[in-house]
């Protein structure tokens, strides 16, 4: 009897130790998650002689792979669709598709994948990575913020989270607005960018 309890105890022990490891490893492991087009969202503004004219891309996806507790181990790789660009004025909207600006024919995609993903302090994190707009492809740093994960209460066994970003470019270093239009007399070079993502997992 003696020996049956001795066992007992050290098996639950032994259960405790195991359910422990497993939750350590689940908490530093890398997290993948689905970006929800629908609720999220890449933003832009750019200087027209003085007022700022904003605008976005409504097609984008990519791989979100991103554990705030292990950010060595995440990974953003996201594509966007050039000719999903909206400015809410279909005559500049087709403009910019053209080879004056993105020429979206021969370069659809605009493309940002990391090399690096820092956490700086709190929620606030530095993804450093390589930017390609049409041929050209630039290091950036996008310093972003995680604002929490919880549980996705209309989809059941699902977590939601949320990253928000800011940047701001040049779109001369791109080569968007090529000839009469590289000028920043009526357009201004920098452009400012805003990301914000709803994304999604399996709980």
């Amino acid at each position: 009897m003696k020996n049956l309890l001795i066992t007992t105890i050290l098996l639950a022990f032994a259960s405790v130790a195991v359910a422990e490891s497993n939750e350590t490893t689940d908490h530093h492991s890398p997290m993948e998650w689905t970006i929800d087009n629908s609720h999220s969202n890449i933003l832009f503004q750019i200087n027209h002689f003085f007022n700022a004219i904003p605008g976005t891309f409504n097609e984008f996806d990519g791989r979100i792979v991103f554990n705030p507790d292990s950010p060595e181990d995440s990974e953003f790789d996201v594509t966007i669709q050039v000719a999903s660009v909206d400015t809410d004025v279909e005559r500049r909207d087709g403009h910019l598709r053209t080879a004056d600006f993105f020429d979206a024919e021969t370069y659809p995609e605009m493309h940002f994948r990391t090399s690096e993903i820092r956490h700086v302090e709190g929620s606030s994190y530095l993804a450093l990575g390589q930017l390609t707009i049409k041929d050209v492809t630039r290091e950036v740093e996008l310093p972003f913020e995680f604002l929490g994960v919880t549980n996705h209460v209309m989809q059941e066994n699902t977590l939601v989270a949320g990253l928000h970003g800011e940047i701001s470019l040049l779109r001369n270093d791109f080569g968007v607005g090529v000839g009469d239009w590289a000028s920043t007399a009526v357009i201004g070079d920098e452009v400012r960018i805003q990301i914000s993502l709803q994304v999604t997992k399996p709980e």
